[in-house]
């Protein structure tokens, strides 16, 4: 090979060397540039799991489940979910006496008798209990979650559509009433005082801005309508108004973590303060409590006496 010859083969493959080189360096860039993946939390791992159930997730494991319909009992008869008993809030309340307005009516009842209560429905302790409703009702399966958790009962859920989300998905419903023994149903702890507060600590907190106190109830409540019988018109004074309904979709699922954030930080909300939930008994409050703790508002609390009380009581204070 002569000499001209062989200058053109080393120039060759050179530049081949370069090109080759270049191009590593060029990938390596890029792989390096390229962000992780996110890695996403697993379903388990989130306190929604805590809290609510799916409608899939029931339907093929329902022996998994004790299942309670907490709404009114004629809805129950029209239709239910195969296997429920029914159990609406007024079973574990004091409602026996009274009336709407009067003190005390419709409050948690004793630990024990709540217990009670859930033994004669047969309820079984050893299964998860799913408790559902109508979201576009007043949150009675909430209510009827935050009851249980009140005597130490945690595994306690509420399917995530109701019952329209049930029949919307296609599962059927059934009119028969399973036939159940009583059961014994163990008070595990009385959980009441970590979870609701009494008129008079409602009193304190609207006297030294202790608590961010919150009205479940729909704007037209809040701004003073009385539909349902309350003694006076209004909202508890210094309360912010979250309406019950805009904590679900349009397909009555809860919203997603992100969305109900923004919406309870948009109202003020934070972890680092008491929260008083109320509405006007107890039951609508009960759920938006229960959504609260999920989020991990741990001083969330619900009022169960509400404003039927509130509003009864002449010497305390309201606003329109």
């Amino acid at each position: 090979m002569n000499a001209k010859r062989f200058g053109r083969v080393l120039a060759l493959l050179l530049l081949v060397g370069v090109l080759v080189t270049s191009t590593g360096c060029t990938k390596q860039k890029a792989e390096q540039a390229k962000p992780a993946a996110t890695e996403q939390p697993a379903a388990e791992t989130s306190a929604r799991a805590d809290l609510l159930v799916s409608v899939e997730d029931l339907a093929a494991a329902p022996d998994q489940y004790f299942i309670i319909d907490a709404r009114d009992p004629k809805a129950y008869e029209a239709g239910h979910i195969p296997g429920a008993v029914s159990g609406p809030w007024q079973t574990f309340a004091t409602v026996a006496q009274g009336k709407p307005g009067d003190k005390d009516w419709g409050v948690l009842a004793k630990p024990q008798a709540i217990a009670d209560a859930a033994g004669k429905l047969g309820v079984d302790t050893d299964k998860t209990i799913v408790i559902y409703s109508d979201p576009t009702g007043w949150g009675e399966d909430g209510r009827v979650v935050w009851t249980l958790r009140s005597i130490g009962i945690e595994n306690t859920r509420i399917l995530d559509g109701g019952f329209p989300g049930w029949t919307a998905a296609g599962k059927e419903s059934s009119t028969e009433v399973p036939k159940l023994a009583a059961t014994t149903v163990a008070v595990a702890g009385d959980k009441l005082g970590d979870i609701n507060v009494t008129t008079d600590e409602v009193k304190k907190a609207v006297e030294d801005g202790s608590a961010i106190i919150v009205d479940a109830r729909s704007a037209k409540e809040y701004g003073g309508a009385t539909d349902f019988g309350e003694a006076r018109g209004g909202h508890i004074e210094g309360a912010v108004n979250i309406p019950f309904p805009t904590l679900f979709n349009e397909n009555g699922t809860l919203k997603s973590d992100d969305d109900l954030n923004a919406m309870f930080t948009e109202a003020g909300l934070g972890t680092d303060k008491p929260i008083i939930v109320y509405c006007t008994k107890g039951i609508r409050s009960a759920f938006m409590t229960e959504v609260l703790r999920m989020l991990g508002y741990a001083q969330a609390k619900n009022y169960d006496a509400s404003y039927y009380s509130w509003a009864g009581d002449s010497a305390l204070p309201i606003e329109k």
